[in-house]
């Protein structure tokens, strides 16, 4: 309430004055005296609008930087992810490659055997060709032309096939001993280098995982770095709200009379008179949680009953919103305020706690109203 309703001798002098004056003389001194209330509040309000502004700019980046640090830390986890089956794979073809190394290990000792048969075989072979070329063994026609009849002749064949046959052997043994130990060289080697080029593989695309991770490990440091300055930004700018509204208060919250008290059917008294522009209920697609009482910005608020303030401070879309614990589960809030009368402590009913305005998401000066049931909102007419 004004110091001039409260003091009924100022308004008396007050209205003698003007009515002294002529009509030209109260148009220029009420003209002044508007001037005088009014160009500070106006910059005032400029301030509050300026910085409301560069607060809601800060809201719409941190929302953005939290998507962003939000997408890095999932595309990081599936990396990792990645990255932790990919070692899992690596394990297994080192394992198997071990295991070819091994067999490899293995084979070179058999191969070391078979060098030395092979070595024999050869050395038995040179040595058939030696008594060969030495003995200048006659051919079939020469054993049939000299032969004693036809039982010294079969000596003679069987003889020569025996010969024949330990040559083709001797033959046959070295060439499959020089077979067999290439064809376990070359199993052996080309397995160990389809092993080892899967396991250069798996390793170079492990490493490419575990940059790329690292790359979007230092974005999110980065987003984290800008993030934590934006809320400080928002922190600072939330405070200047505060202070703003505050010197609003102090030149045009005070000015507006509270009015008489209103009461209706319901156990609370109404927060401010004014008229009802918005009801509880669904609008524009959402759940609107309280009922919007349309009044002057600057209108001091009362408390709809007595209780504890457990609220007051500037909350996102509710702008100026302070909140009152009433006891056994029923609270009272009251958004959109131009600025704080109490922060703080217990209330009685009428109290005024702060004055009507449109800060936050709000298209006008207007006291948004909740009544809420453990937490819940309730439609506020059936407790006014």
């Amino acid at each position: 309430m004004s110091n001039r309703s409260a003091n009924p001798r100022a308004s008396s002098r007050f209205v003698r004055l003007f009515a002294a004056l002529s009509v030209g003389a109260l148009a220029v001194a009420a003209s002044a005296l508007f001037d005088a209330v009014s160009a500070p509040a106006q910059t005032l309000q400029e301030r509050f609008d300026g910085t409301q502004s560069k607060l809601d700019h800060a809201e719409s980046r941190e929302g953005v930087l939290t998507t962003q640090i939000s997408g890095y830390s999932d595309q990081i986890s599936t990396l990792e992810g990645q990255v932790a089956v990919l070692r899992n794979r690596e394990a297994a073809v080192a394992e198997r490659l071990a295991a070819k190394q091994a067999e490899l290990d293995r084979t070179q000792v058999q191969l070391q055997v078979l060098r030395q048969q092979l070595d024999r075989a050869i050395s038995m072979l040179e040595e058939r060709l030696v008594q060969i070329y030495k003995s200048g063994e006659p051919d079939v026609l020469t054993v049939l032309l000299n032969s004693n009849g036809f039982d010294d002749l079969a000596v003679r064949e069987e003889y020569l096939q025996r010969l024949e046959d330990q040559d083709n052997e001797i033959v046959g043994n070295v060439r499959d001993l020089r077979n067999q130990m290439q064809e376990i060289v070359d199993r052996v080697k080309t397995a160990r280098d389809e092993i080892a080029q899967q396991k250069q593989q798996l390793e170079s695309t492990r490493a490419a995982l575990e940059s790329r991770a690292s790359a979007l490990a230092d974005a999110r440091g980065q987003r984290q770095t800008l993030l934590s300055r934006v809320r400080s930004q928002k922190d600072n700018l939330e405070g200047d709200l505060s202070e703003i509204s505050k010197k609003i208060q102090e030149q045009l919250g005070s000015g507006l009379p509270a009015g008489p008290i209103r009461h209706g059917s319901g156990i609370f008294i109404w927060p401010v008179n004014g008229t009802i522009s918005s009801l509880f209920g669904w609008r524009w697609g959402r759940m609107h949680e309280g009922l919007d009482i349309a009044a002057p910005g600057g209108t001091p608020i009362r408390a709809a009953a007595s209780g504890n303030i457990v609220l007051a401070a500037y909350t996102g879309g509710y702008g100026n919103y302070t909140c009152i614990d009433h006891g056994g589960g029923l609270s009272t809030c009251y958004g959109h305020q131009s600025g704080f009368a109490r922060t703080g402590g217990s209330v009685a009913q009428g109290t005024v706690i702060g004055y009507v305005g449109s800060t936050g998401h709000s298209t006008g000066d207007h006291l948004h109203f909740e009544v809420r049931v453990n937490g819940t909102a309730v439609d506020p007419l059936g407790y006014l």
